[in-house]
């Protein structure tokens, strides 16, 4: 074969495998962070809780207790990164002049301490009720999971 052809094959093969990943990695959302949407937010928690009710065979009144969960934990969330829409934006600002701004950090260590102290009796009752409403199979498989030895989250 001709030198100029092997090379615009391996440019063409080159290519087309940096444009297929680009776009294998491209689609991906990224916005399961502060900026969700409530919308968005319940597709994805009612996705999961379907998943985890296949696998711990849930009843309605388990998946209902699931959900509670998922929302507490959700508005735990958002309570924690309160009104702001860029939480790093908050970081860059203590380190953005020539010294770093301990005050403003310590205040918003104090925000965020405060907030994780109101809304944690909250999302413990929820874990609790949701925990509790499991039979003891289902307890042992949630703890056979969380001890690394089941996969419930894998691609298969």
């Amino acid at each position: 074969m001709k030198t100029w052809i092997k090379r615009s094959l391996f440019a063409l093969l080159g290519t087309s495998v940096l444009l297929g990943g680009l776009a294998a990695c491209g689609h991906r959302d990224h916005e399961f962070g502060a900026s969700m949407s409530p919308e968005k937010y319940t597709q994805k928690r009612d996705k999961m809780v379907d998943k985890v009710a296949g696998r711990l065979d849930l009843n309605a009144e388990q998946k209902k207790n699931l959900q509670n969960l998922g929302d507490t934990l959700y508005a735990q969330r958002t309570a924690l990164i309160g009104q702001t829409q860029d939480p790093r934006a908050e970081m860059k600002a203590l380190v953005a002049g020539d010294k770093f701004d301990a005050v403003r950090a310590q205040a918003l260590i104090t925000d965020k301490t405060t907030v994780l102290q109101s809304k944690s009796p909250e999302v413990i009752a929820a874990m609790a009720l949701f925990y509790n409403s499991l039979n003891p199979a289902q307890q042992q498989k949630l703890r056979d999971v969380m001890d690394g030895r089941g996969r419930w989250f894998w691609r298969s």
